[in-house]
């Protein structure tokens, strides 16, 4: 019995010494899983993550981000008044029992699928912004398309269907709860609601209905901003879960699990494993660069600026502080050049090995000058 002790012990004390939680050591019971940092998309653990899957109400994480992208052009407002049609109305699984011909501003809707995850909001938002659920299902999959989800094709907009042709991966899934998280972090002020009341307005009066969330991530792990769950009989238990510590934004997701205690369980396994281990280093790139020399153009200089931030994820508890960079320019700019072009890098290493890049950009364009340019410059130049 000492002996078992011992060795127990001992395999604690290495989780320990090797920054992994116990929790994570072990194998995740669910068939299907994956773990990475939003801000990279880097992977940092993965279990048959593109074994195509059916995912469940987790489809309407391609309906929200569909949602703000109209939201963002222009197509839809929040006060929106949104229809239920008799097809909105008739859909069963998880609603909020919109009947027909009633109407709920988008927001209401939004929150709805968000918080609810209701079948009929998700059906009367695909209407109003596509006019028909089929036409917004071809959406969805040209989006899926679109951000190279390879593994994936929708049939409906809520994830009702039992249909062989309607699946996604775990991976698939988290490219586009990055896709949504990252480019609509306002999908948080709807994601955090545990409950809230909204009201109907029907031929019949008006009632009261409150929404309860289905993550219960929300009160089970301490760092968790959404994202969204899913169950059905065929795709058992999902969830893709998004968690934020120490300004680093990770996305889990585990699919098939055979209940919802064990999804939520897996999934937060998986983020304590991926807080852990991760570091991000950071550099905003937001000082100007001096401009180049340029020849053959009416300027003397170009300007340059650095496109993006540079983001790298270190899971191997390296010193990030001894991260070197190194600007890659040339010496001397051959006109033409256009705004927006490359023009170098800031290329980033430790201990010898290359991190990354990010690009410099000119920030004008300038053309190749011809003989009557500098002829007019100069006479320009004479009279001013």
């Amino acid at each position: 019995m000492k002996k078992f002790f011992s060795m127990v012990l001992a395999v604690i004390f290495c989780l320990i010494t090797l920054h992994i939680p116990v929790e994570a050591a072990m194998e995740l019971t669910a068939p299907s899983a994956i773990l990475i940092e939003a801000s990279t998309g880097q992977v940092i653990y993965e279990k048959n993550a593109t074994e195509q899957r059916s995912p469940a109400s987790i489809t309407k994480i391609m309906t929200l981000l569909l949602t703000f992208e109209a939201l963002e052009n222009g197509k839809i407002s929040l006060k929106d008044s949104v229809l239920t049609s008799e097809h909105a109305a008739s859909m069963g699984g998880s609603q909020v029992f919109l009947e027909e011909g009633e109407t709920q501003d988008m927001e209401t809707m939004i929150k709805c699928i968000v918080v609810a995850s209701a079948n009929d909001a998700s059906v009367a938002v695909a209407e109003y912004i596509a006019g028909s659920e089929a036409a917004f299902v071809d959406l969805m999959n040209k989006k899926a398309v679109e951000l190279g989800m390879v593994d994936t094709h929708f049939e409906d907009c809520c994830g009702l269907s039992d249909s062989d042709l309607h699946y996604t991966s775990a991976k698939d899934v988290a490219i586009m709860s990055r896709e949504l998280i990252t480019n609509y972090p306002q999908i948080y002020d709807y994601t955090g609601i545990w409950m809230e009341d909204i009201t109907h307005v029907t031929q019949r009066g008006s009632s009261t209905f409150t929404l309860s969330s289905t993550n219960k991530l929300l009160k089970q792990y301490p760092y968790t901003t959404g994202l969204k769950t899913g169950s059905t009989s065929k795709a058992k238990f999902c969830v893709s879960a998004t968690a934020q510590k120490d300004n680093i934004d990770l996305i889990a997701v585990v699919m098939g699990c055979e209940n919802g205690k064990e999804r939520f369980k897996e999934a937060a396994a998986l983020l304590n494993y991926g807080f852990s281990v991760s570091t991000l280093y950071r550099d905003e790139n937001d000082f100007e660069l001096e401009a180049l020399p340029i020849k053959g153009a009416l300027e003397q200089n170009v300007g340059i600026a650095f496109k993006e931030p540079f983001v790298y994820l270190d899971t191997e508890n390296r010193d990030l502080s001894a991260v070197q960079k190194v600007l890659e320019l040339p010496e001397l700019v051959e006109a033409p050049v256009k705004e927006g072009d490359v023009a170098g890098y800031a290329v980033y290493s430790l201990n010898g090995m290359e991190l990354g890049k990010t690009e410099i950009i000119y920030t004008e364009t300038m053309e190749k000058a011809t003989f009557k340019d500098y002829f007019r410059k100069a006479f320009q130049d004479m009279l001013f």
